[in-house]
């Protein structure tokens, strides 16, 4: 009979336990209760006028301006980087990267012998040309320009730097490439130029009487001939 009374002491002990911690739990989740927050994540604020500053940073560099200014002994030393995957001698032979002799204006994954990536190959249809712009925004970020591509490099964010090195590279063995001619609106002073014209427009107003009819003056000079046959570029 007492052997009966000590077990019913340890099932009660059990019991009582396991009812504590239950006790405990509850109280505890009623005590230390969290509520979501009504918004998930932080707000980031972003300035009025951002999404015009964004495509104005997006512009590519106007070659036709910074091509022949360019500091190539800066562009040198900055290949010194590429130096350890790169050879850039005419023949050179291939390292983990391809030769770059003559690759402005190369086809991409055009170099023989070298085994590109899948996605180097795969952007050949995207981009078939390494062109200024091509290899300027494929320095600035490898793997965001050519998702895939084995290149780990993780790119040139200076633009001053990247053109420099471009510039310096078109001197390996890319001399013959076309640059375009710069752009005239973004010469220093062509905004300021358009504003002065329009203001000169409204300024302007219309002359009644004859004072306001044209002077027409009678010349043999013939009209002068275009300039603008194609240039065969």
């Amino acid at each position: 009979m007492s052997g009966n009374l000590e077990w019913n002491k340890i099932f009660g002990a059990g019991l009582a336990t396991v009812f504590t911690i239950l006790v405990v739990q509850q109280a505890s989740g009623f005590v230390y209760e969290t509520k979501a927050p009504e918004k998930m994540g932080y707000a980031v604020e972003v300035p009025e006028g951002g999404a015009e500053g964004g495509a104005e940073a997006a512009l590519p560099p106007d070659w036709g301006t910074l091509i022949p200014v360019a500091d190539l002994a800066a562009g040198e030393a900055a290949f010194a980087r590429c130096q350890a995957c790169h050879t850039i001698n005419a023949g050179g032979a291939n390292g983990i990267g391809p030769n770059l002799y003559g690759v402005i204006g190369r086809a991409v994954a055009g170099h023989a012998g070298f085994a590109y990536s899948d996605a180097m190959i795969a952007h050949k249809a995207e981009d078939p040309t390494w062109s200024l712009d091509a290899m300027d925004q494929f320095i600035t970020a490898p793997a965001r320009y050519v998702s895939g591509t084995k290149m780990s490099f993780a790119g040139l964010r200076d633009t001053e730097t990247r053109v420099n090195l471009i510039a310096w590279l078109m001197s390996q063995g890319s001399s013959g490439y076309a640059v375009p001619a710069p752009d005239p609106a973004r010469q220093p002073g062509a905004a300021a130029g358009e504003a002065g014209e329009a203001g000169e427009g409204e300024a302007a107003a219309p002359i009644d009487g004859a004072a306001g009819q044209p002077v027409i003056e009678e010349t043999d000079a013939a009209p002068p001939a275009s300039d603008s046959a194609p240039t065969g570029g």
